[in-house]
């Protein structure tokens, strides 16, 4: 690599902010509709799927109070959440709240309701779960287990090290299916795919906030390793952002 590379790569963020600008005279085009894959995924062979409730949990909840509190939480007590509480947090990520014209509304919005981002988690200490890696099945309202054992300490390393990953009950982990987007939208899909990811780990900090948890978002993250992790190709479906989440310490 010679020094113009080196100037290329330092570019690359400005050179895409750039290039995928909206204009009056100019709208970059989107792929063609016969090209828009599915709006789901699902694991057809799992050891297991578990079923969820499909309602918000009943909570007398002050949003104000919720957003004033939230703060980055990366020390948990010892202990596991109730799967009622990862229920009420998986809700709050990408829980439907319509079906309207062959879309599933959800609580996150999403750039033309193609929600591209699919939820995984790593259940550490999670009451009735094995620990294990997850996967949110949308339609299904379920949780499919990706497989058990223990991989705190290979996801806190994904994570650069960042200790709270082992101690969390739980961590998120969201990927981005870029087709999902990118066939209507082109490159101007990666604007929106992190805009998407942002609001889901919003509703997850709040909804934490709300039921006594502490909560962090990560963005710093090997991406290679957890995309290894979770089983995903790093190109078409790639990991982009994480949350943990546990017992609060009072």
């Amino acid at each position: 690599m010679g020094p113009t590379d080196e100037r290329r790569d330092d570019q690359i963020g400005e050179l895409f902010q750039e290039l995928t600008k909206y204009a009056p005279d100019h709208i970059p085009a989107g792929r063609q509709p016969s090209q828009e894959p599915a709006a789901f995924k699902e694991y057809p062979a799992v050891d297991a799927v578990i079923p969820m409730a499909a309602a918000p949990p009943d909570l007398q909840f002050n949003l104000w109070q919720a957003l004033a509190h939230r703060r980055s939480r990366r020390e948990f007590a010892a202990g596991a959440i109730p799967f009622a509480s990862l229920e009420a947090l998986l809700w709050a990520a990408q829980g439907v709240t319509e079906r309207s014209f062959g879309y599933l509304l959800r609580t996150a919005p999403s750039a033309g309701a193609l929600y591209p981002v699919e939820t995984y988690l790593y259940a550490h200490a999670v009451e009735r779960l094995a620990r294990g890696i997850y996967h949110l099945n949308i339609p299904r309202w379920a949780l499919e287990r990706l497989r058990t054992g223990d991989a705190s300490r290979l996801l806190a390393h994904a994570a650069l090290d960042q200790g709270m990953v082992s101690r969390a009950a739980v961590t998120f982990v969201w990927t981005a299916v870029v087709p999902r987007c990118s066939w209507k939208y082109g490159q101007r899909a990666y604007r929106y795919i992190y805009l998407d990811a942002g609001h889901i780990a919003a509703n997850v900090a709040l909804a934490a906030e709300a039921l006594g948890l502490g909560c962090c978002a990560i963005a710093a993250l090997y991406d290679g390793e957890v995309n290894k992790l979770l089983g995903v190709d790093g190109r078409e479906e790639t990991a982009i952002y994480m949350t943990t989440a546990g017992p609060a310490i009072k």
